[in-house]
């Protein structure tokens, strides 16, 4: 393969314009969107860079082939025909997962199955020998099949993006660090305002928004399985290190806060905080909503408020609602955003939210509204 491959950065659905909004800031272009991925182009130091630096998607994936089969016959000998033994050096472990949709090809196991077969063959004549003992560098491949198109990549994250490395300590119903980028980029938050957020949980939105109000990379303190590959050599990882390192700015204030009604959320968004290297950064306390006040004449309010989803949970979520919408009236140079799947939220609110985008919190659908602030508005 040549050193300028088709890489894929995955995102869950609904993220995928501002992933490559991510990415065309990161300087790629001729990008192509489709639901749940965007592929563009790039060498290993891209591998590198996507991976330290993208906030809204899960993965980084090397595609390795794309082709149509339907029969398993064809399967077979157009994956064989791939030069895997160009990525995978002959100790490669190379699992393989598959999906399929409205695909002839509907039998996972068997695709994975002869997927599998197809690169072993392919080794073999390349390598000279009969048996791999697969106890060197992880290669995972995955199989996708969209309607008879199958798409052959490598993961190159490992452990998914979201998983910065600072949240080893959780709540129950955790957003998550890709969800949480997602909803800050979609504000109009800059690092120069107040940021608040008053259901932190385990404090994940202030601690996304204290990275990107520094500029600081989301994978710059957590490893890759792709740090062990051939392939990309290890200068690639220290150049993409020390760019990320060089363009951060440890010295821009920040105004943010996240409160909860929850102590114990306090504890844990604290904790959250200081593993993340924003100790003493980032201001939590124990607080209701209702009783928010603040004199910095404007500002930003994400959050995550409960969804209402048992039954008695309504009447909560209802009175949640008007709360946030006497704040809107009270501070109205700030702006609100909040994620819910509450289908009565603009209701209680006391307004139609200025815009309204639907995104999936895990599977659970939801909205994002979202209130201008006037100054928004003139």
């Amino acid at each position: 393969m040549s050193e300028k491959w088709t890489l894929i950065a995955t995102a869950a659905m609904g993220l995928e314009a501002i992933a490559a909004r991510e990415l065309r800031s990161l300087g790629y272009k001729d990008l192509k969107v489709e639901n749940g991925r965007i592929l563009f182009s790039g060498g290993p130091l891209d591998i590198c860079r996507c991976n330290l630096w993208l906030r809204t998607a899960d993965r980084i994936r090397l595609q390795i082939g794309a082709f149509k089969a339907d029969t398993f016959d064809n399967l077979f000998e157009q994956t064989k025909a791939l030069p895997w033994a160009e990525i995978l050096p002959r100790n490669a472990m190379f699992p393989v997962i598959g999906k399929s949709h409205k695909s002839i090809l509907h039998s996972v196991p068997d695709c994975q199955a002869i997927v599998k077969k197809a690169i072993v063959e392919s080794m073999k004549q390349h390598y000279n020998q009969e048996w791999f003992d697969e106890d060197g560098p992880m290669f995972k491949i995955q199989i996708a099949l969209e309607k008879d198109w199958v798409t052959l990549a490598i993961d190159t994250s490992g452990d998914g993006l979201h998983k910065r490395g600072y949240r080893q300590l959780h709540n129950l119903a955790p957003l998550k660090e890709t969800l949480a980028s997602a909803l800050i980029l979609l504000s109009r938050w800059n690092p120069n305002q107040p940021f608040v957020d008053p259901f932190c949980g385990s404090g994940t939105l202030p601690i996304e928004a204290a990275m990107i109000g520094q500029n600081i990379a989301p994978g710059f303190n957590r490893d890759f399985v792709s740090e062990s590959w051939p392939i990309i050599a290890s200068g690639c990882w220290e150049q993409a290190r020390e760019e990320a390192e060089s363009m951060a700015n440890y010295d821009q204030p920040l105004m943010i806060t996240g409160s909860d009604i929850d102590h114990k959320m306090i504890e844990l968004s604290e904790h959250n905080a200081l593993e993340a290297g924003f100790n003493g950064l980032i201001t939590f306390k124990q607080m209701q909503v209702a009783d928010f006040t603040t004199k910095d004449e404007n500002g930003c309010m994400i959050g995550n408020p409960p969804y209402g989803e048992r039954m008695g949970d309504r009447q909560q979520i209802q009175m949640i609602c008007r709360d946030l919408g006497e704040l809107f009236q009270t501070y109205k140079l700030w702006s609100f955003y909040f994620i819910s799947s509450f289908e009565k939220f603009e209701n209680f609110f006391g307004r139609p939210a200025s815009k309204k985008r639907k995104l999936y919190n895990g599977r659970i659908r939801t909205d994002f509204y979202q209130y201008f602030g006037k100054k928004y508005m003139d």
